[in-house]
C-alpha cells in the first residue's frame, strides 16, 4: 500500500506487552464492587473483560456492573491497581519502538490509542520512556467514545491534519480494535498476533491483514 499519511496503533497488546494486568486489575476491580471472588458470576465477568478487550472501561464497568455508580467505582479501583501494577508488569513489544520511528522517518505520523484513561495512559508512557514516542496519544476522553466506535482514529486524524481516511492505517490486537479501523473507514486495518485475540477472531472482525507482531507494520505501509 502506498500513501499512508497517519498510523494509528493501540497499545496494550499491539506496541505494549502486559503480562496479564488487565485481568488482574479487574479482579480487583469487581472485587471492590462486591462480586463475589469465585463462582460464575466472576468467570462470566472475566470472559465479558477478554472479550471487550480494546474498549473504554468505563463502558465495559457499565455494562457489567449496571449503574453508572457502580462502573466509576470498579473504574477507579481498577486503574489504581493497573498503575501499581505497572511498574516491572510492563515492557514493550519486541521491535515497537523502531517501528514507529520507521514510520515517523518515512513522514507516516504514528498515533497511540487505547481504552484506558489518560491518567494510566499516561503512567504506561512513562514507565516505558515513551513520551514522545509518537506524534499524538490518545484515550477515550480525548474524543468521545472508545472503542469499538471510530472516534479516536478519526479524532487522530483531525488532529495531525489528516485530509483522508483513506490515507489511515490501523493497528490493533483485538476485534473492536478491528471494528472501529473499518467504522472510520481507513485502507488498512491490520490485526496483530501479541495480543488479546486469535487469528481467527481478528478475520472474523474484518481484519484486511493480520501479522505477528507490530515490527512487520512498517513493511505492510511504506513503499516498497
Amino acid at each position: 500500500m502506498t500513501g499512508t499519511a497517519l498510523a494509528v496503533l493501540d497499545m496494550a497488546g499491539t506496541t505494549v506487552t502486559d503480562d496479564g494486568l488487565v485481568v488482574r486489575a479487574f479482579d480487583e476491580a469487581a472485587t471492590a464492587v462486591g462480586l463475589p471472588a469465585e463462582g460464575p458470576e466472576r468467570d462470566e465477568a472475566r470472559a465479558y473483560v477478554l472479550d471487550t478487550m480494546g474498549q473504554s472501561k468505563i463502558e465495559v464497568f457499565t455494562a457489567l456492573f449496571g449503574t453508572p455508580e457502580l462502573a466509576e467505582q470498579a473504574n477507579i479501583a481498577f486503574e489504581k491497581a493497573y498503575e501499581e501494577f505497572v511498574d516491572g508488569g510492563i515492557s514493550p513489544v519486541p521491535g515497537a519502538a523502531d517501528a514507529i520511528a520507521e514510520l515517523r522517518s518515512a513522514g507516516v505520523k504514528v498515533a497511540l490509542t487505547t481504552g484506558f484513561s489518560r491518567s494510566t495512559q499516561q503512567r504506561i508512557l512513562a514507565t516505558l520512556g515513551w513520551e514522545d514516542v509518537a506524534d499524538l496519544v490518545l484515550c477515550p476522553a480525548d474524543a468521545g467514545r472508545g472503542r469499538p466506535f471510530p472516534d479516536m482514529i478519526l479524532t487522530a486524524l483531525m488532529r495531525t491534519g489528516g485530509v483522508d481516511v483513506a490515507n489511515v492505517a490501523v493497528l490493533g490486537d483485538t476485534s473492536s480494535d478491528i471494528v472501529s479501523g473499518l467504522r472510520a473507514g481507513a485502507s488498512v486495518v491490520a490485526g496483530v498476533l501479541t495480543g488479546a485475540h486469535d487469528e481467527p477472531t481478528l478475520r472474523a472482525a474484518g481484519a484486511t491483514h493480520v501479522l505477528g507482531s507490530v515490527a512487520e507494520f512498517p513493511q505492510l505501509i511504506l513503499p516498497a
